[in-house]
């Protein structure tokens, strides 16, 4: 399943995110990339320890905590720490998958990655290219969403970033453990609370497809 959630970040949030990464240190992209994937990797990301990104990460992390349908989509278990990145000119990052572990540095804590997510930070007109092409069931899809809209897609699909020729293009990236593994499931999920929530809440058939759901949750949910 591929989600666009818009208004993650108010327009208030991302011009102080903006102002703030203005004087960023910024070190090689390199840093976060697999053995395969640091090959067709160029860009340049915040340090995963400095400690801008945590506070900036933490400021995604509550929003996140606050968005009904990125809980509803993802079924969060565990969000791994968000990082920042920027291409510039030139810059992009090819075909690639994303690693299935990841590890929080200074935490010991492993994380499986379920779910791959791009909150994007500039807007469309700022930068020329920058797409992120993401491979799937659902066939190759180009994302480029406004400022403060995220993207949230399975981390086993191929992806890339499109080569910027114009400007530069600010995001986070992060990755999601959700409590059901299982991208066909969490869809399946997904589907049927949003269709509970279009519903009366007295209607009796509410009732009886939220029992459903959680049934559903209950059977599929590693927690």
């Amino acid at each position: 399943m591929l989600l666009a959630i818009p208004d993650v970040l108010s327009k208030e949030q991302v011009a102080s995110f903006r102002a703030t990464l203005d004087g960023a240190t910024w070190v090689d992209g390199r840093a976060t990339a697999g053995h395969q994937s640091a090959r067709a990797k160029h860009n340049v990301q915040l340090a995963e320890d400095d400690p801008l990104s945590g506070r900036l990460g933490a400021v995604v992390l509550d929003a996140l905590d606050r968005n009904p349908l990125f809980v509803s989509a993802a079924l969060p278990r565990r969000v791994f720490p968000p990082l920042f990145n920027r291409y510039a000119e030139g810059q992009a990052f090819g075909v690639h998958v994303d690693n299935a572990i990841r590890v929080v540095k200074g935490a010991g804590v492993r994380l499986r990655t379920d779910l791959s997510a791009t909150l994007f930070l500039s807007d469309p007109e700022e930068y020329d290219g920058g797409e992120l092409s993401i491979e799937g069931g659902f066939g190759l899809q180009q994302v480029k969403l406004p400022a403060g809209h995220m993207v949230l897609y399975p981390a086993s699909s191929l992806h890339r970033v499109e080569p910027v020729a114009r400007g530069a293009r600010l995001a986070s990236f992060f990755w999601i453990q959700s409590m059901v593994r299982d991208d066909a499931d969490r869809a399946v999920l997904f589907d049927l609370d949003q269709s509970i929530q279009r519903l009366a809440p007295e209607h009796p058939s509410a009732i009886a497809l939220t029992g459903v759901y959680h049934n559903l949750l209950r059977r599929w949910a590693d927690v």
